[in-house]
């Protein structure tokens, strides 16, 4: 096998972007054959040397995995933490895989999780533009103008969020499309109009629906849905 860049054979691996992957050789995470690397323009042989990431052996030999996992509210989506429950617990494979992007401990909802490093970050990375829809249920009625304000983007965090697709559901429930990802996004921005989010629910992203999934199960994407992806992104 002909070489190839240390951050690509991370991203290929599964492990994360390559330009994520620059961050984490530069910082001293990557080994090859036993000695730290910390210049980005190394290449390995995938077949040859051995490769750690953090103290653990990167195998990039394992096929791409994509799921789709409806998270119950109470899960975390980053790594193992004292007291909390994650999403990995909840999949029960032999590979790897990483949940893209975030979905807060009180949400609940569709959630991608991969090994696949270049669709993890043109997922995650807000450049990329793609959507992500969710039902909200709000503590009082919410009026038709906080709705307005909320989609045509408010100050929040240093900046303005960008405008929302938004469509009302009943007195206290609404749809709600977003090009972006700031945290806590729509608590904040229903708080900033002076309600409160009771139940937030990730239905889409892209072109993945959530659909009937029962909740705290997963499910590998299709091959339309994989191909659709890969068309959009």
């Amino acid at each position: 096998m002909s070489l190839i860049r240390l951050q690509k054979f991370l991203s290929e691996a599964g492990i994360c972007s390559r330009r994520k992957g620059e961050e984490y050789i530069k910082a001293g995470f990557v080994r090859v054959n036993n000695e730290v690397v910390t210049e980005l323009g190394e290449k390995v042989d995938p077949e040859k040397d051995r490769v750690e990431f953090n103290g653990k052996v990167v195998d990039v030999k394992s096929d791409p995995v994509y799921i789709a996992l409806n998270k119950p509210k109470g899960y975390v989506t980053s790594s193992r933490q004292a007291g909390d429950k994650i999403v990995l617990d909840l999949i029960d494979i032999n590979e790897r895989v990483y949940p893209v992007g975030r979905l807060d401990k009180d949400s609940s909802g569709l959630l991608i999780l991969t090994n696949d490093g270049s669709l993890h970050h043109r997922l995650s990375h807000p450049s990329f533009d793609h959507e992500k829809e969710y039902n909200v249920t709000v503590v009082r009625p919410i009026p038709d103008g906080a709705l307005r304000s909320i989609a045509k983007g408010m100050p929040m965090m240093g900046t303005k969020t960008r405008p929302a697709e938004i469509e009302r559901i009943t007195p206290r429930r609404f749809r709600i499309v977003l090009r972006e990802g700031k945290n806590r996004q729509i608590r904040r921005m229903v708080r900033k109009v002076g309600n409160h989010v009771t139940r937030l629910k990730r239905v889409r992203v892209s072109n993945i629906k959530l659909g009937r999934l029962a909740e705290g199960t997963w499910r590998n994407l299709t091959e339309k849905e994989k191909k659709e992806l890969f068309n959009i992104l």
